[in-house]
This record gives structure tokens, sequence and C-alpha cells, in this order.
């Protein structure tokens, strides 16, 4: 994506962390990507702030540091690095509120046409996933890495 973005760290391309920085001071944030199902792959996107006590993400923390664009687009690219090192499978995510999933469609109806240069997305409703359509409101999404062919960077 060809988006401002912060620059994320990881050690294993399943964890990501890196730092929000906006009036509320640097944040850090941290990404993870859990395999939930093996047929097909798919894996879980956990996001949110590292909880200053325990170290984990918290999804429950609102931060409003007026990065949020800059945040989800860095989010974003960890998928791509993701499915550089782990293969192309299909990305779950979901808002741990009905207010934070709603939050995050707005964040990819905004970047929808970025987002589809390289990602198939899917919304969740009534318990079944269909192609992403902006004027619907979804439970969750699903995101899979469009097949790169031989001739796409000729």
């Amino acid at each position: 994506m060809n988006l401002p973005q912060y620059n994320s760290i990881t050690a294993d391309f399943k964890e990501y962390e890196f730092f929000s920085i906006g009036p509320k001071g640097k944040i850090k944030k941290l990404v993870s990507f859990t395999k939930v199902r093996s047929d097909p792959v798919m894996y879980n996107l956990a996001f949110g702030d590292a909880d200053s006590e325990t170290g984990l993400i918290n999804d429950k923390i609102t931060t409003n540091n007026d990065d949020r664009d800059i945040v989800l687009a860095t989010v974003a690219n960890t998928i791509n690095s993701f499915c550089d090192h782990n293969g192309d499978h299909y990305i779950f995510a979901a808002g741990s509120s009905p207010a934070r999933t709603r939050l995050y469609q707005m964040g990819i109806n905004r970047l929808l046409g970025e987002i589809r240069k390289n990602f198939d997305v899917y919304g969740l409703i009534d318990n079944k996933f269909e192609a992403f359509d902006p004027r619907h409101n979804y439970d969750a999404f699903l995101v899979k890495r469009k097949q790169k062919h031989i001739f796409d960077n000729q």
C-alpha cells in the first residue's frame, strides 16, 4: 500500500509491533496472527495496544492518537509481510465490540480501492461471508491476498 505507515518490527512474521505517535504520545501497538483453521488455512488477526502490565494485546483500549489511518495502513502492511513469509492464507478480523468492528469497516471503506489492488475482501453477514460491499454492515471481515502471476511485475 502506498499510504503513510509506521515501521513495524517482527522476529517471526506472526507477531508484529509498532508505535503510534500523536498528541497522546508514543503508544506501542501489537498485531498477532494465530492459525484458527486448516482447511482452508485461516489465521485470526488480533490487534491492539500493548498492555503496560502484561505486555499482551489489549483490544479494548481506545487510544484516539489522531493517527487512525496510519495505524490501519500499518496493520494492512503487516498482513502483506505475514503473507510474504507464511503464504497467501485467509486472514479473519473482527473488532472486540460492534462499535470497534464498525470503526474497522469505516477504515476498510476509506482504503477499499487500495486494499482491493492486492486483496480479495469479504464481509460476514448473517453467518455467511460475501464479497465486501461498502453499503452493508458486517460482523467480521476476511481477506486473502490475490495470487501473483509471473508477469505481474513486468
